[in-house]
């Protein structure tokens, strides 16, 4: 991978950390750096679905690992973010596309297009729900690629209580919890990078088979 672009090495390399060295934690700086990091991700009109909750604390990330069946990883990691998508994300659509207006990157005329589509589209609960899935999905994958070029490591994690988890920490119904991402720095005896299937096994071209 050594004539390799740095972004490419990183993808072909990140691996899901199983096991932290428990103790080192981030600043709130350093914490605030990635996901500035994170939220350069794609979403549905530049909703920006995702929302985070950063756990630092050691009681906080005990309540948490309680929530998560156990998984010491999730106590054990400098940080654990909970990632959320927002499901009425579009109702804000509005404010959030008058900075763009402002900095002429957008029209006035395409912004409020923009926004009576997505209220038109998002008045559908599912849609709304897999879209916030989707937005918030992207920025936790950028989050964790954020990390590795940072010199950390990460682990995505879905083992959790949903319900449990909105009620310890306040998390509101429209809200999604869509998954953990825990950021530290990896312990010795971490197993290796797992295997991918080949392109030829995932891709097909046109109508080329059906998998």
């Amino acid at each position: 991978m050594s004539d390799t672009h740095p972004v490419l090495e990183l993808i072909h390399t990140r691996l899901s950390t199983e096991r932290f060295e428990p103790g080192p934690t981030l600043s709130e700086d350093e914490i605030r750096e990635l996901i500035e990091d994170a939220i350069q991700a794609p979403s549905s009109f530049n909703i920006q679905h995702w929302r985070f909750v950063a756990l630092r604390n050691p009681e906080e990330k005990k309540r948490l690992r309680a929530a998560a069946y156990g998984q010491a990883l999730v106590e054990d990691a400098a940080v654990t973010f909970i990632v959320l998508g927002d499901v009425r994300g579009h109702e804000k659509l509005a404010g959030i596309l008058q900075s763009s207006v402002d900095a002429a990157v957008i029209s006035r005329r395409k912004a409020d297009r923009w926004v009576e589509m997505s209220d038109k589209i998002y008045a559908d609960g599912q849609l709304a729900r897999d879209e916030a899935i989707r937005s918030a999905t992207l920025a936790a994958m950028t989050l964790m690629l954020a990390a590795s070029a940072r010199g950390l490591s990460s682990a995505p994690l879905i083992g959790f209580d949903p319900e449990r988890l909105q009620k310890e920490f306040a998390i509101p119904e429209h809200c999604l919890p869509v998954m953990l991402v825990c950021v530290g720095r990896a312990a010795e005896g971490n197993p290796a990078r797992k295997v991918r299937m080949g392109a030829d096994r995932v891709l097909a071209f046109d109508r080329g088979r059906v998998f």
